[in-house]
């Protein structure tokens, strides 16, 4: 039996339609939102360690999606990963970030003291670290064909990122698979592109004239800023383009590819399912 938690998010639900509704399970915290899953579900909250005992019980394999809450997952991720510790759980594998142990990037803190305690529970596990999803640029693609221009102060960064259902067939293939036990996949898409690649590729699509504007790091904070966003998600912004040139968010192992069988999704079709094009 495989256990996915975070079975209600858009990651969880593509992987769940990869597996064998008949041996799989979803871990939810709101059985509400779990109607349409179309497998058997269990509650249980990160935030409730109490909640997750007898989650993971019979467990083969558990996919352990990482929560969403920077600043908390520490203590969330430790619940689960102690759950699964007491039922015994033979292969944990858990969504992390790109190049967890080494990244720059602020978020990748809480991914990498993760890891750390996953191996000190001594549980066989598999790291998924995920660089990332293209659909998180959604607004991007969407102000930039709807204004024609758009900001950022990334530089000539690159970001290596690939489709949400890349990273679900990933899960998939090593939730199905074998052999996965202690090991670590960097997983990027095939082709990094800059936000002058965006730029071009919008303009192409729409056939608009689109222009990337690059700002400071100080500029760009207060224009997300004066945009409205949210503290966490300007900071989180700032940073990650800050460290792109760095290659934070680039890998050229091929893991996500030879996982899934296939080349990546590229920006150009994510860019075209995001416009309805």
């Amino acid at each position: 039996m495989i256990v996915v938690t975070g079975a209600t998010g858009a990651l969880g639900r593509l992987v769940l339609a990869g597996l064998d509704p008949a041996d799989t399970v979803g871990l939810v915290r709101d059985r509400a939102k779990a109607a349409d899953l179309g497998v058997p579900v269990r509650v249980g909250s990160y935030d409730d360690p109490a909640s997750l005992r007898g989650a993971f019980d019979g467990a083969d394999k558990v996919l352990f999606i990482s929560g969403s809450e920077v600043g908390k997952r520490v203590d969330q991720h430790r619940a689960v990963v102690d759950a699964a510790k007491a039922a015994g759980v033979p292969h944990l594998v858990y969504t992390s970030v790109l190049h967890a142990d080494s990244s720059p990037l602020t978020l990748a803190a809480e991914h990498k003291a993760t890891e750390e305690i996953i191996r000190a529970a001594g549980i066989p596990f598999t790291f998924l670290r995920n660089s990332w999803y293209t659909e998180m640029y959604a607004p991007t693609f969407q102000q930039a064909a709807a204004t024609g221009s758009f900001v950022g102060s990334a530089g000539a960064g690159r970001v290596g990122s690939a489709a949400r259902a890349d990273y679900a067939a990933a899960a998939v293939a090593v939730l199905r698979g074998t052999g996965h036990e202690n090991k670590v996949y960097e997983l990027a898409g095939d082709n990094p592109w800059s936000y002058a690649d965006v730029a071009a590729t919008v303009a192409e699509v729409t056939g608009k004239a689109v222009s990337y504007q690059d700002l400071s790091s100080a500029e760009h904070r207060a224009a997300l800023t004066a945009a409205g966003l949210n503290p966490h998600v300007v900071d989180l912004l700032v940073d990650v383009d800050g460290n792109l040139a760095g290659g934070a968010l680039v890998d050229g192992s091929g893991d996500l590819a030879r996982l899934i069988g296939h080349p990546t999704t590229s920006l150009r079709s994510s860019i075209e399912a995001v416009l309805g094009r």
